[in-house]
Order: C-alpha cells, then structure tokens, then sequence
C-alpha cells in the first residue's frame, strides 16, 4: 500500500506520456461500410464507436508503444491488427462476415491482451450476441452453451456454478470485470450475484490460472465482463429489454443507459425478473423453484490522455425458493412443511395447491440474498509502461429461512465483507520481452447475524501473493511463463451455540452461557503456495498454430472444508470438515492444436491434471451402512482429502464456407474422466471408489446457422439455427455408499429465430430473438443436476426418482436499442 501511495505522489511527473488519435475506417469484403463496429484497445478502457459509415476516431492512444488494435461488429468475425501509434497514423479494417473466433483477443488469463490461437493456456470467449440468442436463466447458463469443457452443477433453473474440466466449487474463480466474485460460493444452492443482462462478454480459461490470480483459480477462470459505453460524443444511448420464458413464466425486463462525452463516461442499468414453478414432464411444476430478483448496476469514469479511471457499484436482491423434494408416496405430487423437529412428519406433509405451483409468489421457505460491490478500476500510461490498479469491497448478505413455525427467523444468517486489491505494472517492452509484475490479495469478514443454524464458524481470512509473467517472441514460437507466491491466514475464535429461550432455536452465546457448546473451537493457519506456469504456441504458417502449457496450480482450503460442523438449511445437508486438511496443487499439461481458414476453423485440446491432497464430499454412513443423519430429514457429509487424476479432451468445429457466407455449422464435444487416487479407499471398496465425483459425462453440441445475406433492406441478421445437445451415459461415478448414481443419457433439440429491424438511416431500431429448448420436451435429469437426488423414498409409484430437468421452454426476447 506504500507503494501504491508513492506512485500517487508522483504521477504528477510520470503521466507525461504523448498520446495521440488513430483514426481510419471499418469496412466488409465489399467495400461497404460496416455501420457502429466496435473499435478498441483490448484490455483497456480504449474504445470508441464508429459512425454510421464506417469511420472512427480514437484519441488519447499512447504513442510509441505497439499495441493490439481490435475492430468487431456483430455477425463479422473480429479482425486484430498490431500498430505502433504516431501522430496522423490511419488504420482501416476490412471484416468478414463470419463468425471465427480464433482471432479474438482475450484479457483473461494472461499478462497482457492476446489473441486467444496465440495463448498457451485454453481460453475461451463468449459474446453478448451469442448469449442473447439462447433463452439463458443466468450468465453461467449461457456460457456451458458456447464453450466446450464448462458445466454447470444446477439446483433448479436460477442456481449454476461453474465446472471446469471437471472441477469446481472454490477451485473455479469468478470475477465480474476483474473482481473476484466473493459470496458464499462454497454451497451447492448458492449462485452468482451478477445481472445476466449486463454481461457484454464471458471469458473463460481452462486450467490453472493461479499464476496471476491465486488460490481458487486452480481449475481456471471465468471472467464476467460488462460493457462501457460505445455511443457518439454527447448522445445518450441505452436498450430497453423484455423477455419471456414459458417453462417457469419467467418474466424480464432490463433498461441500460449510457453517456460519453470529452473522455467522461457513465452507464446505469436496472433489471428485474420473476419466475413463478418451473414444468417438466415427469414432476409438473418443481414446488419452490420460483425467484424473484432485483439488481441494479452503474458506472462512472473518465478516459483521458494519462489513462482511465472507472468507478463501479452494483446492488442485488434475490428471494429464490428452496426446494426439498418432499412428495405424496403414490400421486408423487409435491407437499410442503408445516412442522418442525418431531412435529414434521415427512411422509404426512399437506399436498402443494396447483394455485401456489402456479403463483409467483416465493414461499416462506427461501433464500434472500443481498450484494453489493464498490469498486475501482484504473489504468496510468508511465512513459511506455502501464500501471493498472483495482480496488474494491464488496458485502453478501445471506439469509435461508427454514423455519415454516417461525417464518421471518432465518436459519442461516451469514454477512460477508471482503476487500480486495490489485496491482500489476506493464513494463516497457525490452528486447522483445514483455514482462509483467504485479501482486494481489483480499481480506474477508465473516459473521454469523440472527442465525440458528451455523454450519461455518465466524472468521476472518488474509490473502496476499505476487508474481511475474514474461513474454517473449523468437519469430513464429512465442514463449509466456511465470511465478507465483501465495500466502494465506484464516483464524477464528472459540464460537459457542446455545438455545434461546426467547426464540426457540439456538443461537450465538457466550463461553459462560447455560447449555452452551462449542462446535468451532479456535483455530489459525498459514497456508502457503508457489504456482508457475510455463507455455507457448508455435504458428505453423498463416493457419496452424500448435500450443502446449504445464502449469501448477496452488489453492488453500476453504472455510467449509476445514471448519463445518452443523447444518446447511439450504442443501439439506449436514457438512462435516476437517482442521489439519492441507492445500491442493495441481499440475496440469495442455496441449492443443489449432486450425483457421477462410472456409473453416478447428481446435482440439487434450489434458492431463494430477491434483495433491484433492478434497471432496462423501456422504457419511455408520457401521451397518446405514445413511448418517445427525438432523433428521438431512443428510451428513464428510470432507475427505487424497490424490486425484483428471484428464480429458475438448474438440471445436466452425464451418463457415466463404462461398456460403449465410450459412455456419459449428460443433463441440467434451470428455473428463475423474480418477479417485485414494489407495485406502479403493483398496477397502474397489470399483466403488474408483471414480471422482461430480464428473460431467461425456457431451456434443451441434449448430447448423442460416443468416439472410446483408441487403438494402429494413431488415438485418436475420437468422434461423437448430441445434442438439447430446449427452452420454454416466458410468464413471462416486459410487461410494451410494452418494452418486449413473445417469441416463439424452439429446436435446433446441430451435432458433431472430431478426433486427433497421430505421432508415441504418441504425437498430428493434432487435427480436426466438428460441425453443428441449422441443420435444424430453424427461432427462442432468448428472450435475443436484435436484436429481432430492428423494424420500427407496421406491416411487412411478419407477422415477428424485427431480427432473426443465422441460420444453419457448423464449422471446426483445431489445430496442437507442
């Protein structure tokens, strides 16, 4: 922090740096223009809109220092050109009108902007365009969709938590716009507090990315990005949106605005939806999968010739229904609880009403969720070098109301403050070596409010690392490596539960109150880890480029792991961790192959990833194998730690025949295998244990793509697609004391149109996408679909068990933009 203070002090006499404007013109293969493309400096605030012929300004580029300058419009593919800014410089792009992405430019992941075939860790991106197409509940949702290796463990249609390859939970590390996202995202029922409709872009990496990020990253990062403002100089522009969804009468609307004039920038956003029940064919309507949420979100910053300083804060307020899969033995309608403790008779429970079903009203039985985020981010140009600093807190207020006798008493009552910090200075290029250096961190608060559950102790946790990334060019070969350093403390003291007499539930207590225990004795820990990670791609010509990475990857344990000990009302589920669990490492080696050509592009990934002192869940069960139930009704779960081995491939196709420039067929398909290293366990139960849990089997996508031709017309991009998502059979479970069962396979057929309506000076006026998923409204239950072992009984009416996926859901959205 000194030396973030003494960098202040002196940018008076470091921001000197000459800038100067680089205009030029965006056209297609015909020379026509492309009216508003995006032209920008990737990873910087740097941005600007061109008009409506094509032609741009951008001022305030600093000069002497190559940078990577990128022109994109939606239905071209982005075009990346590398220019060194002197004054009267002109550039001018031609796009095609495909949709390849190999040439986008990344910010995720890596030091500095790179083009994703030129990075040698596995980076995905996925645009606004593309999510607006599908009929999305969430940001997560709509990037499993677009980027082959991602899943999703889901609790009902609003709750998706990001898989990769494999691995999620803590080891995948969230961030909106660079922030790590800090919300209790270590339950299964916890989503992300983000507004799908102001993510402008996803980036995703695949595999570890601790080198510049630390723990938590160990399996890779996705990356939320929202947009700045792209409109003229001193016009207000925006979009209003409304969207509807048919398999739980989903409700959305969204109002965006934004402002630029003389460098000074600012956005607001407010959305809200309401979903009542989701349907399927098997269940009917899902009792308590209904939300309602609320979020808003702005931006005010300035871009100027010594850099850029952006100020964001975003508020959310979700209430969202919690299920528990309670149902009549033989009609296998759902039921509802009315009692508690011994007064709760499962298996008497009153019937739910087809009128609640169908209501959007949230029942008593729910999660409140409240975030809200400050923070900064700032860009400083110091000669040819740059400085870029986020600085940010950020607050999660989690409420699960479990109590149907006392419905305003929340069971679960946990507020977390987290402050978190970024430096990283870019230093002049030297000889070809682009070196980065920087360090980041975060502490956290964590307190227990007016709670009678308490599955975590109160705590508070100090991260702090530091790191260096170079790059270096040797004609056709480039070569990126790094190191890391992390350290960590988590400590809390003694934390006591006592009944209440004033409440009838337990509650926080002193050492010295009667009926006092101490399920959290103190604890205190230092975790340490060094990460390193070295790669490179080699282009073979103009097309192939070929690419491979070996990386370590470093995460402490979190919170839950080490220090459960009670009940998680929202996931019915009894955690149990262990004190003397010690960090993970990873080391994973990538290879990749990639091919892009004016007709096609292609890519193909394979992966091997050994995890040290891996841990999971295993369900608890006593000597005669009877299920361990600690709280009745609710299950019990140990933290168990052992080696692991991950490995498995990732395959991308995208036909788009220059001489059929209307039509695109893209595919992808995903394989992970989880193998369970823990030589006690397989040795005590063979096959049972062989496998990891929570591994996604194996899954194809594919697209065909039909887009009218570009005419004079009032009508533009329009398009029809159909696409199937196919998923095998999952054999290769945790088998262990029956935690996780095979799943069937299934494919899915979703059908798509759209269409954007023109004023006569060329500009959107009316932006409308259709789409249907699962057409044939086929019954299927994802095996990251935790719902699926929501069950009371060893044997249904039926033969089905637990709860099944959405079925048919037909989507309308509509943008005016203006």
């Amino acid at each position: 922090m000194k030396i973030i203070a003494l960098l202040f002090l002196l940018l008076p006499q470091l921001l000197i740096a000459q800038v100067v404007t680089i205009s030029g013109s965006v056209r297609d293969t015909r020379q026509q223009a492309v009216p508003f493309a995006s032209v920008a400096v990737p990873g910087t605030a740097l941005g600007v809109t061109a008009d409506a012929d094509g032609h741009f300004s951008l001022p305030g580029v600093p000069a002497n220092a190559v940078l990577r300058l990128q022109a994109s419009a939606v239905g071209f593919a982005p075009v990346v050109k590398n220019v060194e800014p002197v004054a009267g410089l002109r550039v001018d792009f031609t796009l095609m009108a495909a949709t390849a992405a190999l040439t986008e430019v990344v910010v995720t992941g890596v030091g500095r902007a790179t083009e994703i075939r030129r990075s040698p860790v596995p980076i995905a991106a996925l645009s606004k365009r593309e999510m607006q197409l599908n009929a999305n509940t969430n940001a997560i949702d709509a990037a499993v969709r677009g980027v082959p290796g991602l899943s999703a463990v889901t609790t009902g249609p609003n709750i998706s938590k990001p898989f990769i390859r494999g691995l999620g939970y803590n080891r995948v590390l969230t961030m909106y716009n660079g922030l790590r996202q800090e919300g209790q995202q270590w339950g299964d029922e916890h989503g992300l507090e983000v507004d799908n409709y102001d993510i402008d872009r996803v980036e995703v990496v695949k595999g570890p990315a601790s080198l510049l990020y630390g723990s938590d990253a160990v399996a890779g990062v996705v990356n939320l990005l929202p947009a700045l403002p792209s409109g003229p100089d001193g016009q207000l522009r925006g979009e209003a949106l409304a969207e509807y969804q048919s398999v739980n009468g989903l409700f959305g609307n969204s109002l965006g605005l934004n402002y630029q004039k003389n460098g000074f920038q600012t956005s607001l956003r407010a959305s809200y939806r309401l979903a009542h029940d989701y349907r399927n064919a098997v269940d009917g309507l899902v009792y308590n999968t209904g939300f309602r949420e609320l979020t808003v979100t702005g931006m005010v910053g300035v871009q100027k010739n010594w850099g850029s300083a952006h100020f964001y804060l975003t508020a959310y307020d979700d209430h969202q229904g919690i299920p528990d899969g309670s149902r009549d033995s033989l009609s296998r309608r759902f039921t509802r609880q009315v009692g508690e403790g011994p007064a709760d008779d499962i298996k008497n429970r009153p019937l739910v009403t087809d009128r609640e079903l169908q209501s959007y009203q949230i029942s008593s039985l729910r999660q409140h969720i409240q975030h809200y985020r400050l923070f900064n981010r700032s860009t400083f140009h110091l000669g040819e070098g740059e400085l870029r600093l986020l600085l940010g807190v950020q607050q999660n207020h989690r409420q699960e109301f479990n109590h149907p006798t006392a419905p305003s008493q929340p069971g679960l009552d946990l507020r977390l403050t987290t402050y978190s910090y970024d430096a990283r200075y870019l230093l002049p290029a030297w000889h070809g070596l682009e070196i980065t250096v920087g360090g980041n961190g975060m502490t956290q608060v964590n307190r227990h409010q007016d709670a009678t559950d308490f599955p975590i102790p109160a705590y508070t946790l100090a991260d702090l690392g530091g790191f260096g990334v170079v790059k270096k060019a040797f004609g056709a070969l480039e070569i990126t490596g790094g190191l890391r350093y992390d350290t960590r403390v988590v400590r809390w003291a003694d934390f006591y539960v006592a009944p209440n007499p004033a409440t009838g539930f337990s509650g926080a207590a002193g050492a010295g109150t009667v009926g006092s225990e101490l399920p959290f004795p103190s604890f205190r820990n230092t975790y340490q880890g060094v990460s390193a990670s070295l790669g490179g791609s080699y282009a073979l010509g103009p097309r192939l480029t070929l690419r491979a990475n070996v990386a370590r990857g470093y995460r402490a344990p979190n919170i839950p792991e080490i220090g459960s000990n009670g009940l998680d009302p929202g996931a019915h589920i009894v955690y149990l961790g262990n004190r003397d669990f010690q960090p993970e490492f990873s080391l994973q080696e990538d290879v990749g192959v990639l091919w892009q050509s004016p007709n096609w592009e292609a890519s193909a990934e394979i992966f091997h990833n050994y995890v040290q002192n891996f841990i999971y869940q295993a369900r608890l069960f006593d000597a005669v194998g009877q299920p361990v139930e600690l709280v009745p009704g609710n299950a019990t779960y140990q933290y168990q730690q052992a080696a692991a081995r991950l490995y498995g491939l990732e395959i991308s196709v995208n036909i788009h025949p220059a001489a059929l420039p209307w039509l695109s067929w893209r595919s992808g398909a995903a394989l992970v295998r989880g193998l369970n290293e823990n030589a006690q366990l397989l040795e005590r139960l063979g096959a049972a244990a062989r496998y990891l849990p929570l591994i996604p089997p194996p899954q194809a996508r594919t697209e065909l793509r039909l887009t009218a031709p570009v005419h004079a017309s009032r009508l533009a991009d329009t398009y029809f697609r159909i696409g199937l998502d196919g998923v095998a059979r999952q054999n290769q479970f945790y088998a262990v004391d029956g935690a996780e069962t095979a799943t069937a396979g299934y494919v899915l057929l979703s059908l798509g149109a759209g269409t954007t309506f023109r004023t006569r000076a060329g500009r959107d006026a009316v932006q409308v996408f259709l789409q249907a998923d699962n057409v044939l409204n086929t019954s299927y239950q994802a095996h990251l679909n935790r719902l699926k072992y929501f069950e009371y009984y060893t044997a249904s009416s039926n033969g089905r068990s637990g709860i099944y996926n959405p079925g048919r859901n037909v989507g309308v959205k509509v943008v005016v933009p203006f």
